[in-house]
């Protein structure tokens, strides 16, 4: 290598400030740390992970491996093989009763790059996107790469962290270009009510602003909910962008399928911005994702009655810790526990950065700590995982929050 570059040691690296601007994944980072001290072999009850612990389904999986003797393994169309953008259109409407055409839809790799592709698509520097938190970890860096500044609006436990109508139109500057809704939410569970929904969606209208539903847990749904989308409300289709993804309604994370709908110049800029980074979601996992979307999906009450149950226990054990308190997710697969009112081996109960690194030092339990969220004080526990594991995992928290150490080990 010549002169300039090539890096000299001990000089410093010189990154670019939409890159300097935002950070590692906090949730993917508590994963790395667990997987450190697994290594290492010590046993980690790990409420980290947000993504389902069932199986991907079989018939999903004899699709892909159809997919790979039949060498459909060349690139595809950028947005997709056509019938796989059909199928999402043909689901979509089916489950939450849109009407969506194909050139309305595009295939991504996963949830996140839809919200990605969307976000730079539109957001320009200086522009402002409205929140609620706590906020899944990637909105505000997503939002910050584009030039943007994410603007959070507290949501409370007392009100089940529903995202209102009310506060979003308050929050609202000449500035604001683009309100992210995710309903159900990570981190909380919370579920926006269809007739609240209807209220935010009147008020992106009304105000000129985009609209992003972030739908990756539709389908996890606990009493008499039911999976809704707000573009299915009349005159939704002009302002809203739907992220979709196929990893938690399917248990297909590591298949990175994920697909937007929207109006249609929208799609195209997007189609733009992804044939010069990604081009094509692997051909593979279209293939798979599109058995997945034609056939049965059995699976998804198997899970969700499994998450039922697990919910049920882990709230209760939570709940019993002095000093902690926790409100009933309606969706998704994780509970939000209030830990700042509790003990923890001398450190401040609020200090949910410490907590969580202490929780994996000492007790070798592996939570997100809720300042990822926006919500210092609160941990974030995912119950995607074994009964035996939550059990454990209760007892360990007891210990640690009585002061203690809670691990037994």
């Amino acid at each position: 290598m010549e002169g300039a570059a090539r890096m000299k040691m001990g000089e410093t690296l010189h990154l670019a400030d939409r890159v300097n601007r935002i950070s590692v994944s906090a949730t993917l980072a508590v994963l790395t740390e667990a997987e450190k001290y697994k290594a290492r072999g010590i046993d980690v009850v790990d409420f980290g992970p947000g993504e389902p612990d069932f199986p991907t389904p079989e018939h999903i999986k004899r699709a892909a491996v159809r997919a790979i003797e039949e060498n459909r393994t060349k690139y595809t169309p950028t947005a997709g093989i056509a019938p796989l953008r059909q199928a999402v259109c043909t689901w979509h409407a089916a489950q939450l009763g849109t009407a969506y055409e194909p050139a309305e839809c595009i295939v991504s790799v996963g949830g996140k790059h839809v919200c990605f592709n969307a976000i730079n698509a539109l957001i320009n520097s200086g522009d402002e996107v409205i929140l609620g938190a706590p906020y899944w970890v990637s909105y505000p860096d997503i939002v910050k790469y584009a030039g943007g500044r994410p603007v959070a609006i507290p949501t409370r436990a007392s009100d089940g962290f529903c995202l209102r109508a009310a506060d979003v139109e308050q929050a609202i500057s000449p500035r604001t270009r683009m309100v992210i809704a995710n309903s159900p939410s990570n981190p909380t569970g919370a579920v926006i009510p269809p007739e609240e929904f209807a209220r935010i969606l009147d008020v992106c209208r009304r105000r000129g602003l985009w609209l992003l539903t972030d739908e990756c847990y539709s389908h996890f749904l606990y009493g008499d909910a039911r999976p809704f989308s707000v573009a299915s409300l009349p005159g939704a289709k002009e302002c809203v962008i739907v992220a979709g993804s196929l990893s938690k309604t399917f248990a297909m994370t590591g298949w990175r399928i994920g697909y937007a709908l929207a109006p249609a110049p929208l799609v195209e800029a997007m189609l733009k911005l992804q044939s010069q980074s990604t081009s094509n979601p692997t051909s593979i996992a279209q293939y798979a994702a599109l058995e997945a979307l034609r056939g049965p999906m059995d699976s998804v009450g198997t899970m969700l009655a499994e998450y039922a149950r697990r919910r049920t226990r882990i709230l209760e054990g939570l709940r019993a810790i002095p000093g902690v308190t926790c409100t009933e997710p309606q969706g998704a697969f994780y509970v939000f526990p209030d830990v700042s009112g509790g003990r923890s081996n001398g450190a401040a109960a609020s200090d949910t950065l410490r907590i969580g690194r202490e929780l994996l030092e000492r007790a070798h339990v592996a939570v997100v700590p809720g300042d990822a969220f926006g919500a210092p004080g609160f941990l974030r526990l995912s119950y995607a995982t074994s009964m035996e594991c939550i059990e454990e995992g209760l007892r360990r928290l007891a210990g640690f929050f009585a002061g203690g150490e809670g691990s037994g080990l």
